[in-house]
């Protein structure tokens, strides 16, 4: 734990608390109250009004028979406009969890007042300008004040990049390649993601550009390539891998797994691996939505009209896949995932400079409703992770290592959380996300 651990009233704020994403976070961290440092868990929930807030708390003790909650959970008001409440909470935790989105506008904020606080960061971002711009801008002053910023630490983020991980553990030899196919399973009353996850991806793909001049001032040189050069499949396909239909996966996966490799080769010279993410979208009838929708989103997102009218109307524009209500308790309970991990590479004592790959390895990673259920799981779990095992986490920057850092460049990752496969994010397996 940090220096700042025993002089702060809490381990863990939950900010955004009364958002759809944060009411779930907040169930969670109070099923593992008793996983917290010492056994214990002394946290808060903050966010802009008092009266949400108690509410969520009221909730929270309903559903979970924890009547406690209401006298023992610190409640903290704080706004991302308001710069002095950002930095009045961020003293008064170790670690911030960030559910307030999407974070490309409200998400710099909270991030700088950890840094200046010496309080650590996670998100569940799935926005790749934002978690980029955020290391590029930040990267040297959260080394120099000991703070973890961790992004991305939900769905599905975490099972994408610790699978990749799980699966490179399980090869025996030199893994160069994997393919993840993501499948989503509902109940009978079907299922709908709340349209944060909506609002975050029309105003990604109308930035796409800056994105990519982002990436080019970060100056990312290209991994090696190692084995076989991963072939990339077309815009549609059938896979044979998943029985049904699949697409290129549009979410922060590919990067996040990238950035992390980049880290992995960096830090400990361990040979990149190559990836390609898809999603599975089902037969006939629901790939004929996908090509209406997709071609009116991509049409609408270019314009600063059709993005108000896509934020609107999201349940319209996307066939009833993002709602502004969000999925009722019975579609989570209903609702799960699986990523299947389709890897190739060498054995041992094969070249992986010469001939083909000769060994396969296929894994899986299942769990819950992916968005309300596993990413408050992953969420809290890497919390506990930083707070409970920091033998785990890569070494934080030293002033003497200043210099060092500034000649590498910027293309250095922060920390992501998924980097670490450490005993508790194992432990996903008893919290329902099965590795």
């Amino acid at each position: 734990m940090t220096s700042t651990a025993n002089s702060r009233p809490y381990h863990v704020i939950v900010f955004g608390a009364s958002g759809f994403t944060g009411q779930f976070v907040v169930e969670e961290v109070t099923r593992t109250l008793s996983d917290g440092p010492k056994g214990t868990m002394k946290w808060a929930i903050a966010g802009r009004s008092r009266q949400k807030l108690e509410k969520v708390l009221e909730q929270a003790s309903a559903t979970l028979t924890k009547p406690e909650l209401m006298s023992e959970v610190g409640i903290i008001l704080a706004d991302v406009g308001d710069l002095a409440s950002l930095a009045t909470m961020c003293k008064q935790g170790v670690v911030v969890l960030n559910c307030v989105g999407p974070y490309r506008f409200y998400g710099e904020p909270v991030v700088k007042a950890c840094i200046e606080n010496g309080t650590h960061y996670m998100d569940i971002c799935g926005e790749p300008q934002f978690l980029e711009g955020m290391q590029l801008k930040y990267q040297s002053q959260a080394a120099e004040n000991g703070v973890y910023v961790i992004g991305s630490c939900g769905f599905d983020s975490i099972p994408a990049d610790m699978g990749i991980q799980f699966t490179r553990d399980h090869f025996k030899g030199t893994l160069t390649a994997v393919e993840s196919f993501l499948t989503i399973s509902t109940g009978p009353e079907g299922g709908c993601i709340h349209d944060g996850t909506w609002q975050s991806a029309v105003y990604g793909f109308a930035d796409s550009d800056k994105l990519r001049a982002l990436r080019k001032k970060a100056g990312y040189k290209p991994l090696p390539v190692v084995g076989k050069k991963i072939k990339r499949r077309s815009t549609l396909f059938f896979s044979k891998e998943i029985e049904q239909y699949a697409v290129p996966f549009m979410g922060a996966d590919p990067s996040v797994v990238k950035r992390t490799q980049r880290f992995l080769h960096k830090e400990y010279q361990e040979s990149p691996v190559q990836y390609g993410a898809y999603v599975g979208v089902g037969g006939i009838s629901s790939l004929v939505k996908l090509f209406f929708a997709g071609i009116l989103f991509c049409f609408m997102v270019k314009f600063a009209f059709g993005r108000k009218l896509l934020i609107k109307f999201p349940e319209f524009f996307s066939f009833g896949v993002f709602s502004k209500v969000g999925p009722t308790r019975k579609q989570m309970e209903d609702s799960s995932f699986c990523f299947t991990f389709l890897g190739e590479g060498y054995t041992e004592g094969q070249d992986p400079t010469k001939g083909k790959p000769n060994a396969k390895i296929r894994t899986q990673v299942k769990g819950p409703d992916a968005g309300y259920v596993a990413t408050p799981i992953a969420m809290v779990q890497a919390a506990l992770t930083l707070l409970s095992e920091p033998e785990s986490l890569p070494k934080m920057r030293s002033v003497e290592e200043k210099k060092r850092i500034k000649e590498l460049g910027p293309d250095r990752p922060i920390l992501q959380i998924q980097q670490q496969a450490s005993d508790r994010g194992r432990a996903y397996t008893r919290n329902g996300l099965l590795l």
